[in-house]
């Protein structure tokens, strides 16, 4: 039997994390709750002699097995994914609390140590840490030596400010630029649709990656209550490949990322891969592949219709001079 911990309107955002009683730790994947439940994808498992990582497919196996009640249907998304009923919560992380509590003690662990000499660096630079939090391993605890550092931004201005400032401070060398084996780390994890060479060019742009004392850490952005595209319901049409123009890349890095497009049926790509956040600027022609959907706002493609999305991408044709 659960404990009903939480209530139905707790909030619960994208990169939060939450752990049932069975011994997983699921990542969110949206604010808003569907049937009672939130919405994620199983990362963390505890295995009864410690706590072990899950890849997607690990993932999907151990629910299979063991836990089939958390496979899940959204007909809002018309996908399948993970979800949790909120009573089945026994512990619910959030990455400002988390960082705030990492903050204010001596670092007792060497990524704690290179997370407080970044934000401390950002701080004298004038960044707003209240703004900031801690996800990924780090926000459950399950660090190790060679563990990445996963900033998050719940404030759309101060993310860019941060942006920049991680550009600033590499040109200055108080950060470190990733190198040719950190970039290749990266591409490998990310199980990219594009090649090396094109990844890399769209990823050295968007300044939310970098190094501290040799440490990769990347930066992401939520928004706490946003509504956009909370209350649509969607419809897979099937897989398209387009090219097109870019009226609009305000949430480029909004989670989901979103590009309005000069066509005259579909309206905007979406993607919700983290890989292409941020990947095209307003005024620049790009390729997409990825699945068509309709709602009752009109045709869109999305990006990221699976959590790998393989063959699905968002490319550069020809960039815009900034």
């Amino acid at each position: 039997m659960f404990s009903n911990v939480f209530s139905i309107n707790r909030r619960f955002e994208a990169k939060d994390f939450i752990e049932t009683q069975e011994g997983l730790i699921f990542a969110v994947v949206a604010s808003r709750l569907e049937n009672g439940r939130v919405l994620c994808f199983l990362r963390y498992a505890d295995t009864g002699t410690g706590w072990v990582k899950m890849s997607t497919e690990q993932a999907n196996q151990l629910l299979a097995a063991s836990h089939p009640g958390y496979f899940y249907y959204s007909e809002q998304l018309d996908a399948h994914l993970h979800a949790v009923p909120v009573g089945n919560i026994i512990k619910h992380h959030q990455p400002k609390q988390r960082l705030q509590k990492i903050l204010s003690k001596s670092p007792d662990h060497p990524v704690a140590a290179d997370l407080f000499h970044l934000s401390r660096l950002l701080a004298q630079h004038g960044l707003d840490l209240s703004h900031m939090g801690i996800t990924g391993s780090f926000l459950v605890g399950l660090q190790n030596d060679g563990s990445d550092i996963d900033l998050v931004c719940f404030n759309r201005m101060v993310f860019h400010q941060c942006r920049f400032l991680i550009r600033d401070l590499m040109q200055s060398a108080r950060l470190q630029p990733l190198g040719d084996d950190d970039w290749q780390e990266s591409y490998q994890r990310r199980s990219c649709a594009l090649n090396f060479n094109d990844y890399v060019w769209h990823e050295r742009r968007k300044f939310n990656k970098a190094l501290v004392n040799g440490r990769k850490f990347d930066l992401s952005l939520v928004e706490p209550n946003s509504k956009r595209l909370a209350s649509e319901k969607y419809q897979k049409l099937g897989p398209i490949v387009l090219q097109c123009r870019v009226l609009d890349d305000v949430n480029a890095f909004a989670y989901p990322a979103e590009w309005l497009i000069d066509h005259p049926q579909i309206t905007s790509v979406a993607s919700f891969t983290a890989t292409y956040t941020g990947q095209a600027l307003k005024g620049e022609l790009i390729e997409v592949s990825g699945t068509m959907e309709k709602s009752a706002q009109g045709l869109r493609i999305v990006v990221g219709s699976s959590r790998e999305a393989p063959g699905e991408y968002v490319k550069v044709i020809h960039a815009a001079i900034h």
